[in-house]
């Protein structure tokens, strides 16, 4: 390949992979490369991910709301030595309706996040508590995992509940979205 002054772009087709040279670096873009960027591009990891997370958590607080919703959540929370007293302090109805609650907060917050970026942030930290919170339950949720031939694994208990390790991660990767609109939104400004 000729050398590439700086500045100067140049592109080449090669079989499936498309050679583009700027500033004296070279950069092989496959089919698959191509791909990622162009779906990076149109932003359709967030869109998934955040109508994805307002989806479920209208939903999840939606029914937290109803009588089934809160009594199946009383072992979860009773277990757990971060929300135990909240049973304690409200009872297991007015409990469960403030974490749904807190969880359609959330999700209203990430609507307004698409106008108001810094909006979406607040919801992400919030579900950012609410997740690590419950990633925790895991542990000290009675029958969350069982021993079978004196191996433990993950009774469907604990595998519902380590959805939320992945919702966690979730909450982060939107607070860092959110943030690169808001930082984008100032800028302009």
């Amino acid at each position: 390949m000729r050398q590439v002054k700086s500045g100067q772009v140049i592109n080449a087709e090669s079989g499936s992979e498309k050679l583009t040279a700027l500033a004296g670096r070279t950069v092989a873009k496959s089919r698959l490369t191509i791909l990622a960027t162009r779906i990076d591009d149109r932003n359709i990891p967030f869109l998934i991910t955040s109508v994805g997370m307002i989806v479920m958590l209208l939903w999840a607080g939606s029914y937290k709301m109803t009588a089934p919703g809160a009594e199946g959540i009383v072992p979860l929370v009773s277990n757990s030595p971060l929300t135990f007293w909240q049973f304690k302090l409200f009872g297991p109805y007015i409990g469960s309706d403030l974490i749904g609650l807190a969880e359609i907060a959330a999700a209203v917050l990430f609507i307004v996040g698409y106008l108001s970026p810094k909006a979406g942030i607040v919801g992400g930290l919030i579900t950012c508590v609410m997740f690590f919170t419950t990633s925790s339950m895991i542990i000290t949720t009675p029958g969350a995992t069982i021993s079978i031939h004196g191996i433990r694994y993950m009774s469907f208990l604990g595998l519902f509940l380590f959805k939320d390790v992945i919702s966690l991660g979730v909450s982060f990767y939107l607070i860092s979205c959110f943030g690169k609109k808001a930082m984008l939104t100032c800028s302009k400004s």
